[in-house]
């Protein structure tokens, strides 16, 4: 994967934990996570990218993420409520500006 790949990765699964954050409950489906981070934030992601995002941030206990048919919910944990705000930091996920 090329650098700016590589700056387009972390910025979108920051995306979607900034999101996340802001949503009542913490949750969100994948589709919901897609369009809101293409409006909010200009990615133009696909529904498996973002797929693929919440399963990584699974990975790191940023997220819980739960499939239900062909619908994929997340819903963000206390440590990534901390990535977003910028209280902690994760390797594959862009530190967010003050």
């Amino acid at each position: 994967m090329n650098t700016y790949a590589i700056a387009l990765t972390e910025d979108r699964r920051l995306s979607v934990l900034l999101v996340l954050n802001e949503t009542p409950g913490y949750s969100a489906n994948a589709f919901l996570l897609r369009d809101a981070i293409g409006q909010i934030y200009g990615h133009n992601a696909s529904i498996d990218q973002v797929r693929t995002d919440i399963a990584w941030l699974a990975e790191q206990v940023l997220v819980t993420a739960r499939t239900v048919g062909d619908v994929t919910l997340a819903t963000l944990s206390t440590r990534g409520a901390d990535v977003a705000a910028g209280r902690a930091s994760v390797p594959g996920v862009k530190k967010p500006m003050p």
